[in-house]
């Protein structure tokens, strides 16, 4: 199914993105308007806070479609600091959202939950009837559960009212535009960002979290964009949906990888004493294609590549 073939028309409707300037959210915007969509509204977080109800109100009045990205993210460090944080900015964002959508009349609510929502020992590849079957990892389990409950509305309100809200789970992101923060950011850039220094330091040696055993499925940005454009156009079930590569990498294969990509020549030391996070996380991405047609295309060295070389250009 090719993007347009079908489905709802984007060029018509008042679109709202919420985190549409962040690192999916703009690639996102992008895809909007490759589909022709002309009225499409991003709220900055310094002028509506939507944690707040009263940021919430406006934002769903004006909209016809509701794209929701929006929310406070991390990688486990991040987590484990300020797991109360991350549970209640999360909640109250997509919760009084989906509310005032509902209130509103908003034709459709496009949430983007997290692969952090399903349980620690969820059988690979994750399937989305899995999602209740046990407690998620426990460093990233108050994010995961806040944004899990945005489905249990949707589900609910779909039941009760016939509000159309749908609920997608993307893997893990990567790609230009991200988040190479060493505080806050992901596993990908991350360790981009910590061969990249030491290199320019010319440090014999890199240390990495846990013993590099984890293993993680990647998504590449530009691909997940076009997965919920495609979501928002032709898919109207309650039923949860993965969004995924279907391949699966060690943390270890991956920092190998990329010291080759980069031409780092060190060691990696692994700090056995720190968490390595869920054990793994590879996701069952046969429900995407065959309700909306969506499968990644991109290669993961060549998306890597990509990645590398806009980090790069950014840092010069």
């Amino acid at each position: 199914m090719a993007l347009g073939a079908k489905g709802m028309d984007l060029a018509s409707k008042r679109i709202t993105v919420t985190g549409g300037s962040g690192f999916l959210g703009s690639f996102v915007v992008d895809e909007l308007k490759k589909e022709g969509a002309k009225n499409i509204f991003v709220p900055r977080s310094s002028e509506y806070d939507l944690v707040t109800l009263d940021a919430c109100k406006k934002v769903a009045k004006e909209s016809d479609l509701i794209i929701h990205l929006a929310g406070k993210v991390g990688g486990i460090g991040a987590n484990m600091e300020k797991p109360g944080e991350f549970f209640y900015d999360n909640l109250m964002m997509g919760v009084q959202l989906i509310e005032q959508a509902r209130l509103n009349k908003v034709e459709k609510f496009v949430a983007i939950g997290t692969i952090c929502a399903y349980p620690k020992f969820t059988p690979v590849p994750f399937q989305e009837s899995n999602l209740w079957n046990g407690y998620p990892e426990e460093t990233n389990a108050p994010y995961g559960l806040a944004k899990k409950m945005l489905l249990v509305q949707l589900q609910a309100y779909k039941q009760q009212y016939g509000f159309n809200g749908i609920y997608l789970l993307p893997v893990n992101l990567y790609g230009p535009r991200d988040n190479f923060d060493p505080k806050s950011s992901h596993v990908i850039p991350a360790l981009i960002r910590k061969i990249h220094e030491a290199k320019k330091s010319k440090s014999p040696s890199i240390e990495l979290w846990g013993d590099g055993s984890a293993s993680r499925e990647f998504l590449f940005v530009k691909d997940a964009a076009r997965g919920i454009i495609l979501a928002t156009k032709n898919y109207n079930k309650p039923s949860p949906v993965n969004l995924g590569s279907g391949m699966e990498i060690s943390i270890k294969s991956l920092a190998e990888l990329l010291c080759d990509l980069m031409n780092y020549k060190g060691k990696i030391v692994w700090d056995k004493s720190k968490p390595n996070g869920q054990p793994r996380r590879s996701l069952d991405v046969s429900l995407a294609e065959k309700e909306f047609g969506f499968k990644a295309k991109t290669d993961f060295k060549s998306g890597l590549n990509e990645t590398i070389e806009w980090f790069e250009s950014t840092e010069k």
